[in-house]
């Protein structure tokens, strides 16, 4: 994960956004405890001008550090390739979920198989951005 990060800053995001196949953005988060900056890279989908994100963890039985961070504190910045932007992040209601999920299962189709095999309802975060900050590069 840190190469993937390394990569992607380090080419103000003209390498890194697609990894595997699939888009990622990174996501920078306030540690809810440190209160230091934390950044993740993540597989997104789009619906509209909102970006999507799945706090899956692989399915395992408790929350990504980066979605309780989100939680804890929404306000996030975001960089999709060469866009850097702040956003604010924020759990989908249930009825937002069940039209979104299936668009972060058309990106990466594995996301059904870590929600059946996790006990929890593994949480989908809609960032609602801002103007770009900058353009990288």
């Amino acid at each position: 994960m840190a190469k993937h990060i390394r990569t992607y800053v380090e080419s103000g995001g003209r390498k890194g956004h697609l990894y595997h196949g699939s888009p990622t953005l990174l996501l920078t988060t306030r540690g809810r405890k440190s209160g230091l900056l934390r950044r993740t890279p993540l597989i997104y989908g789009q619906h509209g001008d909102r970006y999507l994100l799945v706090a899956s963890n692989g399915g395992a039985s408790e929350h990504p550090a980066w979605y309780l961070n989100l939680s804890a504190h929404p306000e996030v910045t975001v960089q999709v390739g060469t866009d850097i932007f702040t956003a604010r992040g924020r759990t989908a209601t249930p009825e937002e979920k069940d039209s979104l999920w299936q668009v972060m299962t058309s990106v990466f189709p594995l996301y059904d198989r870590y929600q059946a095999a996790s006990e929890r309802d593994i949480p989908l975060v809609i960032l609602e951005g801002d103007t770009p900050l900058t353009v990288a590069g």
